[in-house]
This record gives C-alpha cells, sequence and structure tokens, in this order.
C-alpha cells in the first residue's frame, strides 16, 4: 500500500456534492474504500452521486441540507457521526454564482451567493471543529479558486466570498497552531473548471455564460482535495499552472492585470447565446426567467441530475503535469518564475518610459513620485507606471517564488 494513503477507510463529508468539482471528489474518495456523506440541496443530483459512491466501492450517505443554514449544517455531522463514524475529513465545496456587472445585482443576490459560498464554508467547518477539536484529530479542506486572490469582472460576488473564505481560514489555521491542535485545515485554489454552473448560475449576461481562462475536467481539482485532504500540513494548494501563473502576474503587476481584465474580462467570460441566459423561477422576484439554482436547486425533485462534467468537454484538460505541479513545488516554483519573468520583460518593454534628467538629479525621483511610480537603482532613471514593480523587485520576487512551497 502507498504510503501516503490512510490504511484504514476514513468518514468524509463533501458539501456541494451532487455536481462538479464535489461529485468527482466524493467518487475519488469512494474508490478508496471511505464512508462517503454527500451535502447539498438537490435530491436528484445527490441520488446520482449515492449511485457513483456505491459503484467506486464507498459507502454513501445522502444529506438534504442547505449549508448556509448553520443549525441544519450541525444537525447534519450529527447525523454523519451517528449513522458512518467520527468525522476524519470535512471538504467544503458547496457555492453559487452569478454573473452580472455589479450594479445589475440586487442585494438579496448578493447576499445568497456570500450566504452560501462563504458562510456555507464557516458553518460547515464549525460543524466539523465541534467534533474533530475534542478528539484532536481531522482534517478541513476549503475548496476555493484564484479567485480569492484576483476578483474578475462580472463575478464580484463569488470573488468577494472566496476572498473572504481565503482571509478567514488563514485566521483559522493560525488559531489551531498556536492551540497546539492536531486538526489540520488547508485550502485548494482551483483553475477554471468544467462543471455544469455555467449552465444554471444565474446570468444577466446577453450571451451564454463561460469559463475565464483554460478549462480544467473536475477530476483534475477532485485530485488536488484528495491530496490535500492526507497531506494537510500544507498551508494551501494551487493547481494547474494557468493558476499558479495568474496569481503571480497579479502579485507583481496588478494594475497592468486590472487592464488585461476589463479589456478582455467581458468578452471572455460568454458565448453567443443559442437560448435567452438563465435566471431563476425560485427568485423572489416575479420578473426573473427561469431556471438557475441561487434561490433552489435545479438538481431538486423535479428537476434532474447533471452530474460532474459540464458543457466543456472539448476543450478541458485532464492533464498529468498538473498533478506534478500540485505534488512538486520545486516544478511550480519554476513555473511560476518563469511565468514572474515573462512579466517583468513585459513591462520592462511596454510600460516603462524614460525620464529627460538622464543619470542624475532629483528630477526622475519627483516626477516618478508625482505619477505614482517607482524608480529603478542605478544607470538611467526610469519611471515605471503605478501598479508595477521595478525590476530588482521582480528578481526578488522571483527568487522567493523559487524557495516557496507554493
Amino acid at each position: 500500500m502507498n504510503a501516503n494513503l490512510p490504511d484504514a477507510a476514513r468518514t468524509v463529508v463533501i458539501t456541494g456534492a451532487g455536481s462538479g468539482v464535489g461529485r468527482a471528489t466524493a467518487r475519488a474518495f469512494a474508490v478508496r474504500g471511505d464512508r462517503v456523506a454527500l451535502l447539498g440541496r438537490g435530491e436528484r443530483g445527490l441520488a446520482g452521486a449515492a449511485e457513483d459512491v456505491r459503484a467506486a466501492g464507498g459507502t454513501p450517505l445522502a444529506v438534504p441540507v442547505d449549508v448556509s443554514d448553520p443549525r441544519a449544517v450541525d444537525e447534519a455531522a450529527e447525523r454523519i457521526e451517528t449513522e458512518l463514524g467520527p468525522i476524519d475529513v470535512w471538504v467544503n465545496n458547496a457555492a453559487v454564482g452569478l454573473f452580472a456587472p455589479f450594479t445589475e445585482i440586487r442585494a438579496d443576490e448578493f447576499r445568497r451567493v456570500t450566504e452560501v459560498t462563504y458562510l456555507g464554508c464557516v458553518n460547515g467547518t464549525r460543524a466539523a471543529l465541534r467534533r474533530m477539536v475534542p478528539r484532536d484529530h481531522g482534517t478541513v479542506v476549503q475548496v476555493g479558486s484564484a479567485l480569492a486572490y484576483r476578483g474578475v469582472p462580472l463575478q464580484s460576488a463569488y470573488s468577494g466570498a472566496v476572498h473572504a473564505v481565503q482571509g478567514w481560514n488563514e485566521s483559522l489555521r493560525c488559531e489551531l497552531l498556536h492551540a497546539g491542535s492536531r486538526v489540520r485545515t488547508t485550502m485548494v485554489q482551483l483553475p477554471a473548471v468544467n462543471t455544469p454552473q455555467f449552465d444554471w448560475a444565474l446570468s444577466r449576461l446577453p450571451g451564454r455564460a463561460r469559463p475565464l481562462g483554460p478549462v480544467y475536467q473536475p477530476e483534475v481539482a477532485a485530485r488536488a482535495v484528495v491530496h490535500a485532504a492526507d497531506h494537510p500540513g500544507r498551508r494551501e494548494y494551487r493547481v494547474g499552472a494557468a493558476t499558479a501563473a495568474a496569481l503571480v502576474v497579479n502579485a507583481l503587476a496588478p494594475g497592468l492585470f486590472d487592464r488585461y481584465l476589463a479589456r478582455t474580462g467581458f468578452r471572455r467570460q460568454q458565448e453567443p447565446a443559442e437560448i435567452a441566459p438563465g435566471g431563476d423561477a425560485a427568485a423572489p422576484h416575479a420578473d426573473e426567467p427561469a431556471p438557475s439554482n441561487l434561490w433552489a436547486p435545479v438538481d431538486g425533485a423535479l428537476g434532474r441530475d447533471f452530474g460532474a462534467h459540464g458543457r466543456f468537454d472539448g476543450e478541458s484538460r485532464d492533464l498529468y503535469a498538473d498533478t506534478v505541479l500540485l505534488r512538486h513545488p520545486a516544478v511550480l516554483a519554476a513555473a511560476v518564475a518563469g511565468a514572474a519573468a515573462a512579466v517583468a520583460a513585459v513591462t520592462r518593454a511596454g510600460r516603462r518610459t524614460p525620464t529627460a534628467t538622464g543619470t542624475g538629479g532629483a528630477g526622475a525621483g519627483a516626477r516618478a513620485g508625482a505619477r505614482g511610480g517607482a524608480v529603478s537603482r542605478g544607470g538611467p532613471r526610469r519611471v515605471w507606471p503605478a501598479g508595477t514593480r521595478a525590476p530588482g523587485r521582480f528578481v526578488r520576487s522571483i527568487r522567493s517564488a523559487r524557495l516557496t512551497r507554493i
């Protein structure tokens, strides 16, 4: 047996288990013989997930629950421990999305995305820790996104929610370490994934919503979640070279990235609509078209089972290379350093402007300060635009990336 694998079946809880990443993750745990509790709102999706777990060799327990309700989540945890045994791993994966400019999102819609995506993680973790901490055993995995570090247009509600998860989880991790607890929490930051959310998320775009950037199959995400559950000592996992590159570019040249997304983010998140964009039949607003899963599950009793995959199989990646990047930080660091070097080259070539003062005097520094830019040391004085960093800081960042387990 692989020394990295548990030597006995575990009790694993997965929220948002009826479709997408949660569905694929349930199968990934089931093939190891684990007992898998499936939490979600959609009855048909949960029933399909339970069949998948059973077929893969695991023991399923479907528990319909809305993770935004803390009492319901705690009651679900109690039922799970009664029927499956003490919880070893809790995976917070449930989320809802909304595609629209911020000014077109109603206050109750924004709150709903926050309550499910952010507070759903809080509620699940609280229920898990209430049982894990007294036993001094267990792992909580937060399933996040590259959007936890880099917000994108048309997804302000979701971007804000995963940013909140990121900050809260860091705080929680510090508290557990301070207490000397053997309970661990870690976070998995995902790239764009081929899931049904793009067909059932509430959208006010003129075209059909689609992922931004390279698209990965949900099985890639599932492998990452299982790996994180097995190795929770690492604070965070970033899945896919695209995620690592996006985050380092944002860290080194956030202003440049803002402009890039402003220019391309609207067009690249939608495609020509064959049908009218979805809305929400269960929303408290009668003027909304249908259907979406913001207020009620599309895979509920009157819906259908959507499975793990969305409509992007033809362009989605399921690559061994991403497993290598996930499990070998040195390889990932080299990829990140390459991306950073590319950003530095682009910035040097297209963003800097020489000043009229040549090599000396205070004029360069004064003008740089007035423009909000940084002045490079040595040689001709050059002004670096606000939101970018001078070459020395790029080099230091790249060196740091090579030494950091990202």
